[in-house]
């Protein structure tokens, strides 16, 4: 991706437009979609009748509900877009319940994605009735048009509370409590409003197979990432022998030679302490392969210490989990780039504007060392033993791949290869009563808290029994 070179004003808020006419025409082209900009072949749902009933009770007016997905691809929308598009519908067509078409959603999404996807997504995302959050800060606007969406929009709520994809359709990251507290403010202002609709949230699993296992396409781009690594010389042909314990060490070869570089990037270049590392031998391909502890635990500290160098150059203090702090760094990054003090570029003098550039660079730059965390925060050394299958050979082979193409830095880290046709399997699971919660959340802040944390992980749990 190329880098940002040069000082912005502040992002404006995009508020949403719903427009049933744009969202008719998207549900139309969503087969032609699929086909075309993923490797999606089938789509199916598991427990579907709970969505027909919610959304049935939604339209009579008797509840508000926000579906709380996974979100483990980039193509998630897409499987999020069909089951509220086609498997509600015929679902509800075969139970004799009549639903108001169209069936859709307003939903969450985070306010950087525009900023990679283009000035049409801009456009469109409001026009499918999204709401943009800002992750890494009190988004107050954000989080007020998110909370009226809620309670007072023509349509449910759906929201990622991961927060990010994470590249793993067995792996749920550490949810966010933003969800739960959007169920808390929405039973509030019903309450407020003197109005008795009763707020669910119901967790949606999302898991991607492959239809037919794609050992081949694996071997492939295995090879070109061993060559990338230097593990293999250039222009060296696929191996004709990829059983899966060739291809488990290969990976799990290619996984330490990446720890290993990048560690010693790190210590060389911006003088971190990493003592495990600093007893690796000088050539770390000539390395046995190490056990799966003691990757996952350097591979923790490396991630560590790629968050240390950003965090030291923004002055901020390593606090909470890897993904809070990867929040507080990309708010951080954008407060550099997208500047309140700008908002008149115009009047800016040639050396203020030269300085403003700089320092927006400066900060893209030290950024990329939290992208590249982003990269590995699912990453562990068991995934792939656990459970040698080919979507968990693809999902962390892809990872890898990732994090390569981010330090070439000549590619869209975001353009994936595809190795072959997939087929999606939604879960809806039980929905979760927020209204029967708000005896225990409205006694007193801390209550509140606690009520907030409880809820985020019922919900955490939720999602991660909807794996298969």
């Amino acid at each position: 991706m190329s880098t940002i070179q040069q000082a912005q004003p502040p992002l404006k808020f995009i508020p949403p437009d719903l427009n049933f006419t744009v969202v008719r025409l998207m549900q139309v082209l969503l087969p032609a979609l699929l086909r075309s900009r993923t490797s999606i072949r089938r789509i199916e749902a598991e427990n579907v009748d709970v969505l027909v009933d919610l959304y049935r009770q939604f339209q009579a007016g008797n509840i508000r509900f926000l579906m709380a997905f996974r979100h483990p691809s980039a193509d998630d929308p897409y499987c999020l877009a069909y089951l509220l598009s086609r498997l509600v519908p015929q679902a509800a067509k075969a139970k004799g319940v009549a639903l108001q078409r169209p069936v859709h959603s307003h939903f969450l999404y985070d306010r950087g994605i525009p900023l990679w996807a283009g000035s049409f997504t801009s456009w469109l995302y409001p026009k499918l009735g999204g709401t943009p959050i800002m992750r890494g800060k009190l988004d107050r606007q954000g989080l007020r048009s998110a909370r009226d969406l809620f309670a007072n929009g023509p349509l449910p709520m759906a929201a990622a509370p991961e927060g990010a994809t994470n590249g793993h359709s067995e792996i749920v990251s550490p949810i966010e409590p933003g969800v739960s507290q959007l169920g808390f403010w929405c039973v509030e202002d019903l309450q407020k409003a003197g109005r008795s609709e009763e707020v669910w949230i119901v967790p949606i699993g999302i898991q991607y197979h492959f239809i037919a296992p794609p050992w081949a396409n694996l071997n492939t781009l295995l090879t070109d990432l061993e060559i990338d690594a230097g593990l293999l010389p250039a222009g060296s042909k696929p191996p004709t022998d990829y059983s899966e314990d060739k291809l488990y060490e290969r990976l799990y070869r290619l996984g330490q030679r990446l720890l290993s570089a990048m560690e010693q990037h790190y210590i060389r270049f911006y003088h971190q302490d990493l003592p495990e590392a600093q007893a690796i031998a000088a050539d770390p391909a000539s390395t046995p392969l190490i056990s799966n502890e003691a990757f996952s635990s350097r591979l923790n500290a490396l991630l560590n210490a790629a968050l240390t160098v950003a965090e030291d150059y923004f002055a901020l203090p390593p606090n909470g989990t890897v993904i809070d702090r990867c929040r507080r760094l990309e708010q951080a990054a954008w407060d550099y780039i997208y500047r309140e003090d700008l908002k008149d570029a115009d009047a800016l003098s040639p050396l203020e504007r030269g300085l403003a550039d700089r320092i927006a660079e400066e900060a893209d730059l030290r950024a990329w060392h939290m992208r590249l965390v982003e990269s590995f925060v699912a990453v562990t050394g068991r995934y792939v033993k656990e459970r040698p299958t080919a979507e968990r050979f693809a999902e962390t082979t892809l990872l890898m791949r990732d994090v390569l193409t981010r330090i070439k830095g000549n590619q869209n880290p975001f353009n994936r290869p595809s190795l072959g046709n997939q087929r999606v399997l939604l879960t809806v699971g039980q929905p979760i009563s927020v209204s029967a919660r708000w005896d225990a959340y409205k006694e007193n802040r801390r209550n509140a808290k606690q009520a907030v944390n409880q809820l985020t992980q019922d919900l955490q749990t939720a999602l991660e029994s909807l794996i298969h």
